[in-house]
């Protein structure tokens, strides 16, 4: 089979198309896969890496503020479909997959054009507008939230609820060891982190939080992000319960040890949230495209999975209480843990393969 996946811009829609690429690979052992992404986000390095053919188009987010930027991006999206009714042309794909991101509104359009059967996902509860503008053209939609398969209502093909496959990777992890972290064994461990680089604004507001620790049993590892670590810890000297990270890979694997997570709302680390029924205390990002974090987060936080601290409303009392209202009711918390299996999807990668498998027969 051959096939052209498409998703940039961020972590949170190209590691779901890595996971649903292992799984056709998977089962597929001829399979020919060619990535279209942008020419300068992040998955331009992250996809050669892994010996996938690459193939990049200029393309960019509209701004409503930057009028010249978005005239440029007009005739971009204008080059950038006829780039790809060319590479379809010559790469004639069985299938075409966008994995969110605007870098995918060519893609599918493209593919839409000359007839190609194609699939979009949306990680997140309330849809992007690239999916939402594409589903009249996909064929078929998967959700990682179940309700946002109302979002779909002018859909030409069918939606159905089909997970994060992201959340199944941390499935699969070995546990870390905590004690390779200075960790105790016998303590909780609240893990505190805001995306993959950080947040200059949560790390101000985390400060007086990690002093005050010092007052409680549970052990807290904070994770700065990578540029912000040096100023965060220049002339601080932390308790002795309080870790601090710049960054810690396979992230997933100690929180197999965690006993909560504070976070940002993300749909890859929720993803893994569910996965591995770990209660969380959310505070979503408010600089991200729709607040899609807070809607996210919300979702969760109706269905009983997790709390909910605005950043707005943010204060290390307001954390504090958060943290031990989960830790120090074990009614509330294990009804937590339930609740979060119920919104999981653990095989997430192999319902989309399926799905997939029957649209090209």
């Amino acid at each position: 089979m051959k096939i052209i996946v498409s998703a940039g811009g961020t972590g949170g829609h190209i590691y779901p198309a890595l996971a649903i690429i292992n799984k056709f690979k998977e089962k597929d052992k001829d399979l020919e896969v060619l990535y279209i992404g942008t020419h300068n986000r992040m998955e331009k390095d992250i996809i050669p890496e892994r010996g996938i053919r690459y193939e990049p188009i200029e393309i960019y987010g509209f701004s409503k503020k930057d009028i010249m930027l978005d005239i440029k991006n007009i005739n971009c999206i204008r080059k950038a479909k006829k780039r790809c009714l060319e590479l379809m042309k010559e790469f004639k794909p069985d299938l075409v997959l966008g994995i969110g991101g605007y870098v995918t509104y060519p893609v599918i359009w493209a593919a839409n054009k000359l007839g190609i059967k194609t699939f979009i996902h949306e990680q997140n509860s309330h849809p992007g507008k690239s999916n939402l503008m594409l589903q009249k053209k996909a064929d078929l939609i998967g959700v990682s939230f179940k309700e946002s398969i109302n979002s779909f209502d002018k859909a030409k093909g069918e939606v159905f609820y089909s997970g994060n496959p992201c959340g199944e990777n941390a499935l699969s992890l070995e546990p870390m060891d905590k004690k390779k972290l200075g960790l105790d064994d016998n303590k909780k461990l609240v893990v505190v982190v805001a995306g993959s680089l950080g947040s200059a604004t949560m790390n101000e507001k985390m400060k007086d939080f990690l002093h005050k620790s010092k007052e409680f049993d549970y052990e807290v590892l904070y994770i700065t992000g990578k540029n912000l670590y040096d100023d965060f810890i220049k002339e601080e000297q932390f308790p002795s319960n309080v870790k601090v990270l710049p960054y810690l890979d396979n992230l997933a694997a100690l929180l197999k040890k965690a006993d909560l997570i504070v976070t940002r709302a993300g749909a890859s680390t929720m993803s893994e949230i569910f996965s591995l029924r770990l209660p969380a205390i959310f505070i979503p990002s408010p600089y991200v495209a729709n607040n899609h974090q807070y809607f996210n987060a919300l979702e969760v936080k109706n269905n009983g999975g997790g709390e909910l601290i605005e950043e707005k409303c943010l204060t290390s009392d307001a954390l504090i209480n958060k943290i031990n209202e989960v830790l120090n009711n074990k009614e509330k918390y294990e009804s937590m843990k339930e609740n979060l299996a119920k919104m999981s999807m653990d095989n997430s990668s192999d319902v989309i393969y399926e799905k997939l498998k029957d649209l090209v027969k």
